[in-house]
């Protein structure tokens, strides 16, 4: 029964996670809470949708940089073809730029 426990736990828990829409990768994941943005319009999760449906990509990594007064996601994306391209996004605003 101890040995069945922690397996259910962990079990339990990516479900979950898979249920929520959590995406659990390697480096940073972008489920995760970052940082609070006082001055973003649009999360991180918000940008990853936008950008996933426009391009008809996979976002395979994202972070959050500080560009002078802007803050700015930086998405890597994947498509179907292999392609590895990077998009920003203006957190503020929405804007691709």
């Amino acid at each position: 029964m101890n040995r069945i426990r922690p397996a259910l736990v962990l079990a339990l828990a990516l479900s979950l996670l898979c249920a929520a829409g959590v995406r659990v990768e390697a480096g940073e994941p972008y489920g995760a809470p970052a940082a609070p943005l006082a001055h973003s319009a649009i999360s991180m999760n918000q940008a990853v949708r936008m950008v996933e449906q426009r391009f008809k990509a996979r976002v395979v990594r994202a972070e959050t940089r500080e560009e002078g007064r802007q803050t700015v996601y930086v998405l890597r994306l994947l498509d179907r073809s292999g392609r590895v391209f990077t998009v920003r996004v203006d957190a503020a605003s929405g804007r691709i730029l």
